[in-house]
């Protein structure tokens, strides 16, 4: 962070932001009294040229070596200086969630844009969908997989109820008329909940072994029937999007440029905890030992902690900055999403941080910086 204080001769201001440079970073302009301007910028020294008031006293920049990092500046400095109204003020847009009531009586889905402080316990979230028509498509692909209500009334079961159109085709147990016991329904609830936190593979690996186990035995017709609903199953998950993952278990990892020469920024995503960026040099260490670059990012992994102590608010805005870079046309980076913290796939890793280091030096050597 810099922080400088402007003069109040046009002549010196001018000289003064000639000196700034020309990159991108997000920056504060503070007036005598009341609310800083926030804004972020692809070129600093260009937009405080354009956009520079008298009534700003005092100028504070942060440099940004990706849009990635930059959105991050941009929503801590909005939280801390512009009020309960920063979100608007910073446009940030709250992705949608597939959410799995299970605190009710008779658990069901729906679709919510923030987390609850209960994520894991009273509800299990889904998430971040790039939109909303996504996050609609997949759970009605899914739902077709199970027998859990679509319905949103609170229950109160009786056989006198009418029910719907989906008990009626047999995609609902029907609690409703008392079809079915209460502990049934959380049976199948149960399953929706196993499905949703290993992302399918529980589902996938019970009909293909039943497949295999009816090619065993030779009942070919059985195992037509088992590999059509191996099929359905991944073609459900197909609508997924690429991010969408029971929250607890979403980690990634971002690999962006840095504001930094010879170096590129990781930023960790851990149970959907979002732990910042950590840097990684390319320069040799003073006393000339060769590391690998697999032994770096397996010591840096290893000091990234299971959770962070955030509200579910700064949780939910946090995982909207990253999903609203990854699932953007103007994303600077790589993002690789990981489906098990204890097997992160070092090999990929490592390419994608070449990739991104090699892109960094072609950027600077045409622009001349």
């Amino acid at each position: 962070m810099v922080e400088i204080s402007l003069p109040t001769e046009p002549e010196e201001v001018a000289t003064l932001l000639e000196s700034l440079p020309n990159s991108p970073a997000v920056f504060l302009l503070w007036p005598a009294s009341g609310q800083p301007w926030l804004a972020r910028t692809n070129v600093l020294r260009r937009r405080l040229m354009r956009t520079w008031s008298p009534v700003a006293e005092r100028l504070e920049y942060h440099l940004a070596g990706s849009k990635l990092e930059s959105r991050f500046l941009h929503l801590e400095l909005g939280r801390r200086h512009l009020g309960a109204d920063y979100r608007r003020e910073i446009r940030l847009r709250l992705p949608p969630y597939l959410r799995l009531l299970l605190s009710n009586d008779f658990p069901r889905t729906q679709l919510a844009t923030r987390l609850s402080s209960h994520t894991g316990v009273g509800s299990l979230y889904v998430g971040p969908f790039r939109n909303r028509a996504t996050a609609v498509q997949f759970e009605s692909a899914f739902l077709d997989l199970f027998q859990l209500r679509r319905c949103i009334e609170d229950l109160a079961p009786s056989p006198q109820h009418p029910g719907c159109i989906y008990g009626e085709m047999g995609k609902c147990l029907r609690p409703c008329q008392l079809a079915v016991s209460v502990d049934e329904y959380r049976s199948e609830a149960t399953r929706v909940a196993d499905f949703l936190r290993t992302g399918g593979r529980s589902a996938i690996a019970s009909a293909a072994g039943e497949r295999e186990r009816m090619s065993a035995e030779m009942d070919f017709e059985g195992a037509a029937r088992a590999h059509q609903w191996v099929q359905k199953i991944e073609e459900a998950l197909s609508w997924r999007d690429e991010m969408a993952r029971a929250v607890d278990e979403l980690h990634a990892i971002a690999i962006v440029p840095s504001a930094k020469p010879e170096s590129v920024e990781l930023g960790w995503l851990r149970g959907g905890f979002w732990q910042g960026f950590r840097p990684l040099d390319f320069i040799a260490a003073e006393d000339g030992r060769a590391v690998s670059l697999d032994s770096r990012l397996r010591d840096m992994a290893a000091t990234i902690p299971a959770r962070c102590e955030v509200s579910a608010l700064q949780r939910t805005e946090q995982l909207a900055v990253l999903s609203r870079w990854f699932y953007s046309s103007w994303c600077d980076g790589e993002l690789l999403v990981v489906d098990d913290w204890e097997k992160i796939p070092w090999r990929k890793l490592v390419n994608a941080v070449s990739r991104v280091a090699t892109a960094q030096r072609k950027s600077r050597g045409k622009s001349g910086g």
